[in-house]
């Protein structure tokens, strides 16, 4: 079966996605593969001379409606390109059709995604995966710049870098429930930040990875976390599957008020410092199937997970609930060994548990 895969890149102003670009088309045709890009539609608008901040809230409706049309044309006219190729193919969005949605109300976009015959849900199944570039206006301020998006309203100030900062947590919001987000810290080296792109894509395309240490702490929770930071709430099932040896199988459903969505997660070594790991997505027929090959040495693992983005570093905040209590793990990814973490005002950090085995959710899981 041939293979395509197509991926979004998005993020906040100034986030460093015109570069990423480049670098992805230069590092993945190296590698055998056709990269199209998709450009960034609403760019194409406002340089057309359409402009969001209009007062005139019937031509921003129909714009906003262009804007998700166009879309989703070029995305389909792409696939037909692709489904022709003769070398497997990479499809890169500049922005996806779910990023339209942080620009308006729920409601505007429940209508404008009627009127295009789809909704949020079909949507998001559209892309494998989604690569989120935090903006520089949050923890990288002084990178912070409008050169490279003559079109760009948030301008270098503190008014601009605020609304940045905004648009930054709508559009990480907007994809949440994208099983296969990865949300792209801000680094002291922009070149790590771009390096992590290349690692998650090559991820999504079944190519060996170096094995990589999340920074992970206990921390206890010691202060409100406030609203306005924008994090997402999820609740997490995780069981580990009977597997061969040296390989992990991992089952985890994820509830968003409701909103239910199964991965399947293979992570086999291949050498000491590499290995390979694929997701995919499966539908709650098949997760019922599944579940019954739990791996009968491991108990399943509950937890409420909270996300969020803090000064330009992504967290995620898991608090457990079975088969251990008491425990809270905050971890993050992208964060090179010489990096601060920037931690949080409301969370106290009890212990650093990076590369301690005994905290990873396959031992956790593991029956006493």
């Amino acid at each position: 079966m041939k293979q395509i895969k197509r991926i979004v890149l998005t993020g906040g102003p100034c986030a460093g996605k015109t570069t990423a670009l480049v670098r992805i088309v230069e590092y993945f045709s190296n590698y055998g593969y056709k990269v199209f890009t998709i450009p960034e539609v609403p760019t194409l608008y406002s340089q057309g001379g359409w402009n969001y901040l209009t007062p005139n809230r019937q031509l921003y409706y129909e714009g906003e409606r262009a804007i998700l049309e166009t879309q989703l044309a070029l995305e389909d006219m792409f696939s037909r390109l692709a489904e022709v190729c003769t070398k497997p193919t990479l499809i890169v969005c500049d922005r996806g059709t779910l990023d339209i949605s942080a620009y308006m109300t729920p409601e505007m976009w429940e209508e404008i995604t009627a009127k295009a015959g789809t909704d949020s849900n079909r949507l998001r199944e559209r892309y494998d995966a989604v690569l989120h570039l935090v903006s520089a206006a949050d923890g990288a301020e002084k990178y912070y710049t409008t050169a490279t998006n003559a079109t760009r309203y948030e301008q270098m100030n503190e008014e601009g870098l605020r609304i940045a900062r905004e648009l930054d947590k709508k559009v990480v919001k907007a994809w949440s429930k994208h099983p296969h987000l990865r949300v792209i810290n801000n680094n002291d080296d922009f070149n790590a930040k771009l390096n992590r792109v290349i690692k998650e894509i090559a991820h999504v395309l079944g190519l060996p990875q170096p094995i990589e240490e999340e920074r992970k702490y206990i921390v206890e929770i010691v202060g409100e976390i406030p609203e306005s930071i924008g994090f997402t709430e999820s609740d997490i099932t995780q069981t580990y599957l009977v597997a061969e040896p040296g390989t992990e199988m991992r089952l985890r459903r994820r509830d968003w008020q409701g909103k239910v969505v199964n991965i399947l997660t293979t992570k086999k070594k291949i050498s000491e410092t590499d290995q390979l790991e694929t997701e995919r997505q499966v539908d709650n027929n098949l997760y019922e199937s599944l579940v019954k090959q739990a791996d009968p040495y491991r108990q399943t693992i509950r937890k409420k997970r909270r996300s969020f983005i803090w000064k330009g570093q992504f967290f995620e905040l898991d608090t457990f609930l079975q088969p251990v209590e008491n425990l809270t793990i905050l971890e993050t990814n992208g964060i090179k060994n010489h990096e601060e973490v920037k931690f949080p005002p409301f969370l106290r950090v009890i212990e650093d548990i990076t590369g301690k085995t005994e905290y990873y959710n396959y031992n956790l899981a593991l029956k006493r």
